[in-house]
């Protein structure tokens, strides 16, 4: 059996930065490819939300939307109960668990893609959605009862008006916007070099990756299952959610990998203006050193087989 070139391109940069190779893609290329994935992503998205009436889609955005508040919800107790972290910390980890993170979501794309799995092509819209929610009930756990407020302008900027919103929402305006016939002339840019420009991406994710193992060395063993197990829990409550508001058995899994993936993004930019006290190695540490490459490794042929067993067809 074939193994996916995006996961060989990422245990390339593992590989590379394990053995202290001097690979290294400059800032401005890692800087212009994320650039490109993000608004790609959202084009795509919107494209297809411009031929979907609006009204029916409330009620699944409602559900994506509970579920990001929940997420972190459940994550905190686990952190603060058995990881025996403190509540600035628990509760910054809780929230980059409750936030996603867009490049699993790509990898997961380009995953049903390459096996033609039909799903809602208007995913990404909750991508966009996903995003705040956990961040704000991270910081809203980590302030209660701390007795210190929070500067909700400077926040509000940083989450709302941070790249990766801006690029995935503006996206999808301008998909929706202009329709498929309008962007045709630019579709071999965008949509045809989509999957070169992911692997390529996921080369620097893996020298990035392989950069945070060392500090896991200084936090024990629990948030290297916490990174492994806890996906899986939300994976699988993600993919439950999906069903449960009409998704396909394709989208139900990009919901489940969405729900199953940690913000290494925009989280650590909010929670370091709003619980500065938190110790950033910490959910850097779990999110970028464990469970990105569990998911990108493991965890995404797992959601699409937990995703069948639950209500199939096979994926």
């Amino acid at each position: 059996m074939s193994v996916d070139p995006i996961v060989l391109f990422f245990l390339l940069g593992v590989g590379a930065r394990l053995l202290r190779s001097d690979l290294r893609l400059p800032e401005a290329m890692y800087e212009g490819l994320s650039i490109f994935l993000l608004i790609t992503i959202g084009l795509k998205g919107g494209v297809e939300l411009a031929a979907h009436p609006l009204g029916p889609l409330l009620p699944q955005a409602g559900g994506v939307i509970a579920m990001g508040l929940a997420l972190p919800l459940i994550a905190y107790p686990v952190l603060r109960g058995i990881g025996r972290l403190g509540r600035p910390d628990a509760a910054s980890i809780a929230a980059h668990y409750g936030s996603v993170s867009m490049v699993t979501f790509a990898v997961a794309l380009a995953w049903l893609a390459d096996r033609k799995v039909p799903h809602e092509q208007y995913m990404p819209l909750f991508v966009v959605l996903l995003e705040v929610p956990g961040i704000i009930v991270g910081i809203l756990i980590a302030k209660l009862g701390a007795g210190r407020g929070v500067h909700w302008g400077d926040l509000a900027r940083e989450v709302f008006l941070g790249r990766s919103v801006v690029l995935l929402a503006g996206g999808l305006v301008i998909g929706w916007a202009s329709g498929p016939h309008a962007l045709e002339p630019q579709a071999k840019l965008f949509f045809d070099l989509f999957k070169g420009v992911l692997a390529l991406f996921m080369l620097e994710m893996g020298l990035v990756a392989a950069g945070r193992i060392r500090e896991l060395r200084r936090t024990g063993v629990f948030l290297l299952g916490f990174g492994t197990l806890m996906p899986i829990v939300f994976a699988t409550l993600g993919i439950l959610v999906g069903r449960t508001v009409g998704l396909s058995a394709g989208g139900s899994m990009l919901l489940g990998t969405l729900a199953g993936s940690a913000s290494y993004i925009a989280a650590p930019a909010a929670m370091r203006i709003a619980v500065p006290e938190a110790n950033p190695s910490l959910s850097l540490a779990a999110a970028l050193g464990v469970t990105f490459p569990f998911n990108v490794i493991v965890g995404i042929p797992l959601y699409a087989t937990i995703a069948t067993r639950l209500f199939g067809p096979p994926i």
